[in-house]
């Protein structure tokens, strides 16, 4: 019995190359698994998405409250337009959008450069806590309110980026950084408003009472943006032309109007190399 289960062992674990010459006593062929060997050549695909917004609208006011007070004694001594009104704003969205790019390969290495779009329709809105103060300037006493309102809507973006990969049969891992473009509606506003010399104690004014009111606005509807991305991901074949794809991808915008818009992407795809 022992010789017996010895033999079955020995069998079992027979070199596959031995096993391979044992064949044509059956005729059937050994099979082997799919291997791509190659990943160069041009690629396309689609996607899905799952994308994170954040931006700090704390000095968006800065600008338009400046504007508003340009040239005047207040602006000068007190510098209102440091009153932070706006705070952060984060938002998430599914989106849907493609990919298209080209590979080259050195043995394992694989590099290649491709263009990514991401539709994603992200928007954020800026919490605002009005600021309210007394202060004097010039000789004058001012009571001074602050308010303001900070949006960004429908963003979306693509980018372009340069690739490395290493390949592993029907896996390539890869890393990714490039350059990023957006396209969102961008709106700041800030309204300063008050009263130059107002009564004391609820009597009346010692000089003429003065009210004021001034608007400034920054960003614009139809805003580029530009910035960079960086990120890596996952390709793993199905067959010799088509691969499935998990990715994650950050993105950093250029500050517009003291704004600063960066975004958290994970992605799911289906490509084709042809």
């Amino acid at each position: 019995m022992r010789r017996v289960i010895y033999a079955l062992l020995a069998f079992a674990f027979v070199p596959s190359a031995y096993a391979d010459d044992l064949s044509w006593l059956t005729g059937a062929q050994p099979a082997a698994p799919m291997n791509v060997n190659g990943w160069a050549g041009i690629y396309l695909g689609g996607q899905v998405s799952y994308s994170g917004a954040g931006g700090n609208f704390n000095n968006t006011t800065q600008g338009p409250v400046a504007f508003a007070l340009r040239n005047t004694t207040l602006e000068e001594e007190v510098m209102p337009s440091n009153w932070q009104v706006l705070g952060q704003a984060n938002h998430g969205a599914t989106g849907f959008g493609g990919f298209a790019g080209y590979n080259t390969q050195f043995e394992r290495l694989v590099l290649g450069v491709e263009a990514n779009y991401d539709q994603a329709n992200l928007s954020l809105i800026a919490p605002n806590s009005p600021i309210s103060r007394q202060t004097s300037a010039g000789g004058n006493t001012y009571n001074l309110t602050i308010t303001g309102s900070g949006t960004v809507t429908d963003l979306n973006f693509g980018t372009l980026r340069a690739r490395a990969g290493w390949a592993l049969g029907n896996f390539l891992p890869y890393g990714f950084a490039g350059v990023a473009v957006g396209h969102a509606n961008v709106n700041i506003a800030a309204t300063v408003f008050g009263q130059e010399n107002p009564p004391v104690g609820g009597g009346a004014c010692i000089a003429p009472c003065v009210p004021f009111s001034f608007t400034g606005t920054a960003g614009k509807s139809g805003e580029w943006m530009v910035g960079f991305t960086l990120g890596g991901g996952l390709d793993v074949a199905l067959t010799r032309n088509v691969f499935l794809r998990a990715e994650y991808e950050y993105v950093q915008f250029a500050p517009v109007a003291n704004l600063v818009v960066d975004v958290n992407s994970v992605r799911g795809g289906l490509g084709v190399k042809f």
